[in-house]
């Protein structure tokens, strides 16, 4: 046990000094991406401009980046974190992936076993996704025709509700008494203020929030009914 517990923690030591190099070039070559093509074409960015259009979204924008991190690194591990990170996509691919991935294998969240499952799932989802979109422009033009076909069309709106029902349903039907207040409650606040659906992130919060305390409400009760 005291060896694989060494092992594991030289593996993450590893992990994060590699993890931060990746984070820093990623940042870097994002941010460093407009200036370059500026000083290349001669069109430098207004960075006053700038600066403006992004405290008028980057307040909102910040607060769910930080609830994102601190929601699904825990889920995620070190490994597993940092290339969701980096690659993006985490809602809608990563996450499910890497929960998938554990289920079928049987890991617990904060354990060594989730943590190199989780990093080889998203690892393998970020292979896979660049190969899809490697074909996709290659295959652009000629199905194209088929793309836009009227019929398919509602097939494309509905792809993320239909990913996420079909994930969801797995968990829900677990523990419906958990599950079922968030539903319910984020359900009608998506249906009276269609505007949140463009803040999903960020009603995160609240929605974990609220199962986090039904969950302790029944732990409560069993936990009292159980000392009668």
């Amino acid at each position: 046990m005291n060896e694989k517990t060494a092992y594991f923690d030289s593996y993450n030591a590893r992990t994060h000094t590699l993890g931060r190099i990746a984070s820093a070039v990623t940042l870097v070559l994002l941010v460093g991406a407009p200036f370059v093509l500026g000083v290349y074409l001669g069109a430098m960015p207004d960075v006053g401009a700038a600066a403006r259009g992004f405290l008028s979204v980057g307040l909102v924008w910040t607060v769910s980046s930080v609830a994102e991190f601190l929601i699904y690194t825990p889920m995620l591990g070190a490994g597993g974190g940092y290339l969701a990170f980096i690659t993006g996509n985490l809602i809608n691919m990563k996450i499910p992936c890497a929960m998938n991935a554990r289920d079928l294998v049987g890991a617990k969240t904060g354990t060594p076993e989730n943590e190199v499952i989780s990093t080889l799932s998203i690892a393998t989802s970020s292979l896979v996704t660049i190969l899809v979109l490697a074909l996709g422009v290659l295959l652009l033009v000629p199905l194209q025709p088929v793309l836009q076909s009227e019929a398919l069309q509602p097939a494309f709106a509905n792809v993320v509700p239909a990913l996420f029902g079909a994930m969801a349903y797995k968990y829900f039907r677990g523990s419906m008494k958990i599950a079922a207040a968030p539903l319910v409650v984020m359900g009608l606040l998506f249906t009276l203020v269609p505007a949140l659906t463009g803040s999903t992130s960020f009603m995160v919060i609240p929605s974990g929030a609220l199962a986090i305390g039904i969950t302790w409400f029944f732990y409560k009760r069993g936990k009292a009914e159980q000392e009668r």
